[in-house]
């Protein structure tokens, strides 16, 4: 285990694509990420090895309070080594960074901190309205919405040309009114940006008397930051980012996550066509129970040894290392990837797999594996066989061998996991596995679109009634068939 430390990290507005360089080299490196519920699951990619806790607060559902986040957080990096706590903007904005890193100082816990681009800026930069310009507005305050200053406290503030709240559109008209009432000119311009950098932004602008009705009445809400100032009057000829309309705008989908980075990708695809997508962890994933045991096995085997996702890749070189070999191991071993996913995760390591069928999946992989009765398969998996996988070998008259490369055992949904569960018009559903672990832990009255007939069996046996299946056994091919049902019934 690597030595206790803490990354605050900032994860940005809502743009996978705004995350800094070291924040994607400290995912990388984590053993544990604390995540916000307002983060990307794009992200997820970068952490395909890490154990993912959700204890971000969205709304007013129930959540971790923030001291108790505060002992998880120093409990992880004692126990796991390097954690990564991915907040939503920038950490030390409204962020409450600097009480998780005095909760680490005090703890003893080092710790660093990388700024993120901050919503309250980005936000503002997406809607075209620029927080300061020399003619419209030389100086700038981020607020909270939340905290009700009143007239008195926004009067010390007349001095300053631009106001940008975060989280206040709840209270958009109690700021309105204390604003007018600290002698802020009624007809002052004044925007609000809802899901600012994602496809589902959507901007309103008015004047300071009128933004809250025009709010209302848009049917903005959570997320949101508002900006008042005359910069906003900007807005008409900077104006750049106008996201198109969305078909699945509006819908909740449930997306499950059971592998290192296949759901976030489908999450990806989902949300850039406008869906509301919450990510439910449904296994965590554990060392190795003997790593020498692998090693032993794998000395001098000149066999084929299949992988069967991308997290396998990433479980073997980790258990390679804890028992005190790497990938040279394998120098006369022959590698089998189930999918172009797992052999780029092959690559990236310096490996080129030996073979990769024509389509994904443990079926394909045992019947166009490019081996000769009588040899043994290794694959390297959990602790659980694939029966797929066996099957099909087992019909040609290869010998399959399962080698636990890594353990996996059920997460423990919270609270707010569960409502967004029960909140979702539709739960996906990537591998069988998950559907077995959904059904475990939250039950099976839920109406799932699965990947496959692999999974839809596996989902019809765990006694899932309403079932939707892909039309091909593609991550796109399922997002697409998420999104007819939605469309079309």
């Amino acid at each position: 285990m690597s030595n206790p430390f803490v990354s605050l990290v900032g994860a940005g507005p809502g743009d996978p694509g705004l995350l800094t360089l070291r924040a994607r080299k400290r995912l990388e490196q984590a053993n544990v990420v604390l995540i916000d519920a307002l983060v990307s699951p794009a992200l997820l990619r970068y952490c395909p090895g890490a154990e993912v806790i959700e204890v971000g607060k969205r709304g007013f559902l129930p959540s971790c309070s923030q001291s108790e986040i505060n002992a998880l957080l120093v409990q992880k990096a004692l126990e796991c080594g390097r954690v990564v706590r991915l907040k939503g903007g920038d950490p030390f904005v409204f962020g409450r960074g600097g009480e998780e890193a005095l909760a680490c100082r005090a703890a003893g816990v080092p710790f660093e901190v990388v700024p993120g681009v901050s919503s309250a800026l980005a936000a503002a930069a997406y809607a075209g309205i620029p927080v300061t310009h020399r003619a419209k507005g030389r100086s700038f305050a981020v607020l909270t919405g939340t905290d009700q200053h009143g007239p008195a406290a926004y009067g010390a503030l007349g001095g300053v040309d631009t106001l940008i709240f975060l989280m206040g559109v709840k209270h958009i008209e109690r700021l309105s009114a204390d604003l007018i009432l600290a002698g802020r000119d009624p007809q002052t311009p004044a925007a609000c940006v809802q899901w600012a950098t994602t496809p589902q932004q959507r901007t309103v602008s008015g004047t300071l008397a009128s933004l809250a009705q025009d709010v209302r009445a848009a049917g903005l809400g959570a997320p949101a930051v508002i900006v008042v100032g005359e910069v906003v009057s900007l807005r008409g000829a900077l104006s750049w980012f106008d996201p198109r309309p969305l078909p699945l705008a509006g819908q909740h989908i449930a997306v499950t996550r059971t592998r290192s980075n296949t759901e976030s990708e489908l999450a990806t695809l989902l949300t850039q066509r406008g869906a509301h997508v919450s990510e439910i962890p449904l296994l965590r994933y554990l060392s190795a129970s003997s790593p020498r045991t692998v090693v032993g096995a794998l000395t001098g085997f000149d066999g084929w040894l299949a992988l069967g996702s991308e997290y396998a890749v990433h479980a073997l070189a980790q258990t390679l290392q804890a028992g005190g070999a790497d990938w040279r191991l394998l120098a006369r071993a022959k590698l089998a990837a189930i999918g172009q996913g797992t052999a780029q995760a092959l690559q990236g390591f310096g490996l080129s797999p030996d073979f990769v069928p024509a389509r994904s999946g443990s079926r394909h992989l045992g019947a166009e594996l490019p081996a000769t009765p009588g040899e043994t398969v290794l694959h390297a998996t959990s602790q659980y066989a694939d029966p797929a996988l066996e099957a099909a070998l087992s019909d040609r008259q290869l010998a399959y061998l399962a080698l636990e490369t890594y353990r996996t055992a059920p997460t423990e949904l919270t609270a707010v996991q569960r409502q967004q569960l029960q909140a979702a018009q539709l739960v996906t559903l990537a591998s069988a596995v998950g559907a077995r672990a959904l059904a475990d832990l939250a039950g099976t009255d839920f109406t799932v679109a699965v990947i496959g007939p692999q999974t839809a069996q596996a989902a019809h046996q765990a006694g899932f009634k309403r079932l939707l299946i892909a039309h091909e056994p593609t991550l796109l091919s399922l997002a697409d068939r998420v999104e007819e049902t939605l469309l079309y019934g």
